[in-house]
């Protein structure tokens, strides 16, 4: 009879333990979805990018300090790989994107332009979907990381290889309230 109980007990404690390990499993898995939703909408920005660029060169061919930087940051932020390597540089390329889009304001012919209408409208669009999948992605990475570090999950966590919380992706809200400074 002792031997049952004992039997029955292990059972438990192991159902219990594959429990925690498969919602571990399963969060880690809903942040890595969300970051790759992320990175979807991030890759069509960056092919969004040399487009406008290129209309915008045709207008106003003297500002080539901004373009080239825009260039620059978008090469830089198609490298990154994480959500920390990439927020610094999509604030910077944010607010680089806003000077670029500011020089257009000052080009009537530009800011008429059906092409650059056409690419400020998919690059909003883009904005608003990669505001989306941040949010998603964000809240993915706090779910995982508050069941991670609850008790009972973060008895068993680091055996199960979840040692270390997920990074949220923040971008640095100065950067994006901050309105676009041109000079010329």
């Amino acid at each position: 009879m002792a031997v049952w109980i004992f039997v029955g007990i292990f059972a438990l404690v192991a159902l219990w333990a594959a429990a925690i390990f498969n919602r571990l499993v399963r969060n880690r898995n809903l942040v890595l979805e969300g970051w790759s939703g992320i990175d979807v909408q991030l890759k069509r920005r960056y092919d969004l990018i040399p487009n406008l660029v290129e209309t915008v060169k045709g207008y106003a061919g003297h500002e080539k300090e901004t373009l080239a930087k825009v260039i620059e940051l978008r090469n830089s932020a198609s490298r990154a790989q994480t959500a920390s390597e990439k927020a610094p540089i999509e604030n910077m390329l944010t607010q680089t994107l806003r000077q670029l889009f500011a020089l257009a304001e000052a080009y009537p012919d530009l800011k008429a332009s059906d092409n650059m209408r056409q690419l400020s409208e998919e690059l909003t669009s883009t904005e608003n979907k990669v505001a989306f999948a941040r949010q998603a992605f964000n809240d993915a990475v706090t779910t995982y990381n508050t069941y991670r570090q609850s008790f009972p999950a973060v008895v068993l966590a680091g055996m199960f290889g979840h040692s270390q919380d997920a990074a949220l992706l923040e971008f640095d809200s100065e950067v994006i309230a901050e309105a676009p400074k041109v000079s010329f």
